[in-house]
């Protein structure tokens, strides 16, 4: 992935709530910007195509979340707080676009099939795990993704979801179930369905 190269070493004018013009300092300047989006592009790319299952629709968010990242004023000084920031800022992209009804045609839909394992001795996480993920919720995937995936904390993730703190380990213990029991369903895992 290239990265944005944009000259952000001035600063952005804004105005307080009573509409006076107050001039603030920005996040960081070019070079560091640079290092900053060459270590969490990829990371934050995975995360919104695993959540909203496209690929396209990931490239777009990714975007936009760097983009609103750039604009934002003074969000946390050290790189673990900026990167909170900008997984926040993508996860309420991912709520926005959901929010919003699409209409889409049958045959833009994917399709998803279980691997046949008689086919291959060695069976992809991804044949495995993707229709499972596929048949959960988007705030499901969005749990496991950032607990497994990204390995954050149930306070990181609370942060990043705008979900409560003591709330974060329930919905994921249900979303681990939920993926349980589907992955039971398509025979990968032997075990009983409920």
């Amino acid at each position: 992935m290239k990265a944005i190269v944009l000259a952000w070493d001035y600063a952005i004018p804004q105005t307080d709530a009573a509409g006076k013009s107050v001039s603030t300092e920005v996040l960081m300047d070019d070079e560091a910007f640079n290092s900053f989006y060459q270590r969490t592009a990829r990371p934050l790319w995975a995360y919104l195509a695993r959540v909203s299952g496209s690929s396209s629709l990931a490239d777009d968010l990714l975007q936009e979340s760097y983009l609103r990242f750039l604009c934002a004023v003074n969000r946390g000084q050290d790189e673990e707080s900026r990167r909170r920031y900008l997984f926040r800022i993508a996860s309420n992209l991912l709520c926005d676009h959901w929010r919003r009804p699409v209409a889409a045609a049958l045959d833009e839909l994917p399709e998803f099939a279980a691997p046949d394992r008689r086919d291959s001795e060695r069976i992809d996480s991804q044949a495995i795990l993707g229709p499972a993920l596929a048949q959960m919720k988007p705030r499901e995937r969005q749990l496991l993704w950032l607990a497994y995936a990204e390995g954050s904390t149930h306070r990181e993730i609370a942060e990043i979801t705008g979900l409560g703190a003591p709330s974060i380990r329930l919905l994921l213990f249900r979303a681990r179930r939920k993926m349980a029991r589907l992955l039971r369903r398509q025979t990968l895992i032997p075990g009983r369905t409920k």
